[in-house]
């Protein structure tokens, strides 16, 4: 396989369970003294050392990683990541042919530009709004240019999206070809040594990704001009680099690129020439020069070194067609007999960027659907006519939900047209924040009926808390039962399932799905109990009791049934609880703001004690409504282009925290006078 070159490369790299939390500085000392204007907050990037000739870009920083330190980090605080990588299993597979323990899935996702990339999300819903994450092992923050730095750490909204549901975040590391401008300089300034013969940048590397709150690093060295001796100080500095790493639960994978003797020579095989930086590291991807005869060579090399096969990640380059790419998928995951390697995408986030400029978050999620589920858009029903052999053909989904109550989901994906509070818009601004993102749905869709399928989707017309819903759309000419969850939620006398929902057209007669045992066989169906739920049409929260029930709750769905249709029905809202979980969590402190600039102000706060999902910040209007501005799972946000209101002196905030059941606390309170 020879595909096109990609004409900018940068790789990404995901890590292992992050033990820690990031350890950061207050945030008025991160945010506020250090911070003479109210500058918009923009993901961190580096050279390793040395900075090139010349003079920046516009709205280019250029920085050295050796000299960084968490202290004089004035964006730390919106940097670092807040959610820590959550645990997940592996339900009974949706199919047949998805298997667990072999083949797993990288991605390298370029989510925004090197430079200028803001920290927290953006006033826009047109984003690669991840959300297939039950079939990712790792995520590479794919990103760099000789002309910006070559170093990147990835926003937080981005890592936190990803560890809620137990996804490690990488970051890169591309050192890039003369041809795009690379320099040999700065290969020799990241493997550099001091006196006693240690590598300086590698443990500023742990550091930062200790601080930032991701998994690792992913290393893309592609200059060319080396030689054995820096093909030598390469291994060393990637087993020191592990080392350290993995002493703060972070990982290292490699990129087919250098060769032990310090030229580039991209193998597409794990071989002589780069058998060193694989041991060195916890994995490789491979170049996608692969053939099915370097990959299954590849593959008994792994075997023969004491290493699994499957930390192999075999490039595909989806960058240009996405699921219209031709891959020999019988070289890596055949359906006949074990899987070879793992996948290793680069740049599915064509799912978004090949689409018009007109495009929708809805068009967005058809694309990306059809990206990992497959032509049928139902994993329990694969099309087996499919040219494209979606992720969800061959790997068996992964799920978070376990571990003790509550458990909550308004289905936000983390973008959306408009902001909503219980049902009702409290801003009408488009937005994206990861962060916010629930853990949704690992499966999308699975449909069960004797009748007419109908279409499941997330849908942004409207929504109970965030910005988005489920949308059940169809004639429901039989009962359908749509799947939502696998899960491992403990059962007790008094666990209660929250559902709220809303019939917009037909009459519908719904149904709690849960199932407290695995399916009988990977493709089977849960073993569901149908319970009541009263309905009416508007929004409405039914609370339904878990009453005779006990053990595990491995699945949960809802079976639909028309009394009239066509139904456009609604899924706003599921939570799993005790009778007596609702409590909201205890408000934060300190609220103040940190630096203004006209209308652009940085805010920081103390943390609410207990646990907290996210904070949400409003803004009080004169006539007593509040507007939504943003939310974050940092202590720290900026809002910019705030104006005066008719005959406003000062402006009112409002700092709430919400819980996992989306319960708000009351709030803290700033005020900025214009």
């Amino acid at each position: 396989m020879n595909p096109r070159r990609p004409t900018r490369r940068t790789v990404l790299l995901a890590g292992a369970a992050a033990t820690l939390l990031p350890q950061l500085p207050t945030p008025a000392h991160a945010v506020g003294q250090a911070a003479a204007t109210a500058t918009q907050p923009y993901a961190s990037y580096w050279y390793p050392d040395s900075l090139p000739s010349g003079t920046p870009g516009t709205g280019i920083t250029w920085r050295s990683l050796k000299t960084w330190t968490a202290a004089s980090d004035t964006d730390l605080a919106f940097n670092a990541a807040a959610v820590p990588l959550a645990a997940r299993f592996t339900p009974t597979p949706a199919n047949s042919t998805a298997r667990s323990g072999q083949a797993r899935i990288q991605s390298l996702v370029s989510f925004g530009p090197t430079s200028s990339n803001p920290s927290q999300g953006a006033a826009t819903a047109d984003y690669y709004a991840l959300t297939h994450w039950s079939y990712l092992d790792e995520l590479v923050f794919w990103g760099g240019s000789s002309g910006e730095g070559i170093i990147l750490a990835p926003n937080a909204p981005i890592v936190d999206a990803a560890h809620r549901h137990g996804v490690p975040v990488l970051g890169n590391i591309f050192l890039p070809p003369v041809a795009y401008g690379g320099q040999l300089q700065w290969t020799r300034d990241l493997v550099q040594k001091d006196a006693a013969g240690h590598y300086p940048l590698a443990a500023q590397l742990v550091a930062v990704a200790a601080a930032y709150g991701f998994d690792g690093w992913f290393v893309n060295a592609e200059t060319s001009g080396g030689n054995t001796a820096l093909g030598t100080d390469m291994q060393g500095f990637v087993r020191e680099l592990k080392s350290l790493a993995a002493a703060q639960g972070q990982r290292v994978t490699w990129y087919d690129a250098m060769t032990v003797n310090g030229t580039v020579s991209w193998q597409g095989a794990l071989n002589t020439s780069n058998q060193a930086f694989f041991q060195a590291a916890d994995d490789m991807f491979v170049d996608f020069r692969w053939s099915a005869s370097t990959l299954a060579a590849s593959g008994t090399k792994a075997d023969g070194l004491g290493r699994s096969r499957y930390e192999l990640w075999a490039g595909v380059d989806v960058e240009s067609n996405g699921s219209d790419t031709s891959v020999s998928w019988d070289a890596m995951v055949p359906t006949t007999k074990a899987h070879i390697t793992s996948i290793g995408f680069y740049r599915p986030e064509w799912t978004r960027n090949h689409l018009p400029a007109s495009r929708t978050p809805g068009d967005f999620h058809a694309a990306d659907d059809r990206f990992w589920t497959g032509r049928s858009l139902d994993p329990s029903q694969p099309d087996s006519t499919d040219g494209w052999r979606a992720p969800a053909v061959s790997v068996a989904d992964r799920s978070t939900v376990g571990g003790a109550l509550p458990f909550a989901s308004v289905f936000n994906t983390g973008h959306g047209l408009r902001w909503y509070e219980d049902g009702t818009v409290t801003s009408d601004a488009p937005w994206n924040h990861l962060g916010l993102q629930d853990r949704l749905p690992s499966r999308r869709w699975v449909v069960r009926t004797a009748g007419q399928r109908p279409t499941v989707t997330f849908d942004f017309a409207d929504a109970w808390r965030g910005g988005s819903s489920v949308l059940v759309s169809g004639a429901l000419d039989q009962p359908t039962t749509v799947d939502l969850y696998g899960s491992q939620l403990p059962i007790g006398a008094d666990t209660v399932v929250d559902l709220t929902f809303r019939t917009d057209t037909g009459s519908v007669n719904v149904e709690l799905a849960v199932a407290t045992a695995e399916p009988s066989g990977a493709g089977s169906a849960p073993p569901y109990t149908y319970l009541p739920v009263n309905s009416v049409n508007g929004w409405q929260t039914v609370t339904v009791p878990l009453t005779g029930l006990s053990g595990t709750l491995h699945a949960i769905g809802v079976r639909l049934t028309a009394t009239e249709g066509p139904v456009n029905w609604r899924l706003g809202g599921l939570a799993v609880r005790g009778a007596d979980d609702p409590q909201p969590p205890a408000a934060p402190s300190g609220l103040r703001i940190t630096a203004a600039t006209g209308g652009d102000l940085r805010f920081a706060w103390d943390a609410a004690p207990g646990a907290v999902r996210h904070y949400t910040l409003h803004r009080l209007l004169p006539d007593g409504t509040r507007r939504f501005l943003g939310g974050t799972c940092q202590r720290a946000f900026f809002v910019g282009g705030l104006t005066a209101e008719q005959g406003e002196q000062e402006a009112r905030f409002e700092l709430r925290a919400t819980g996992e059941l989306y319960t708000a606390s009351a709030p803290a309170t700033v005020t900025h006078t214009w």
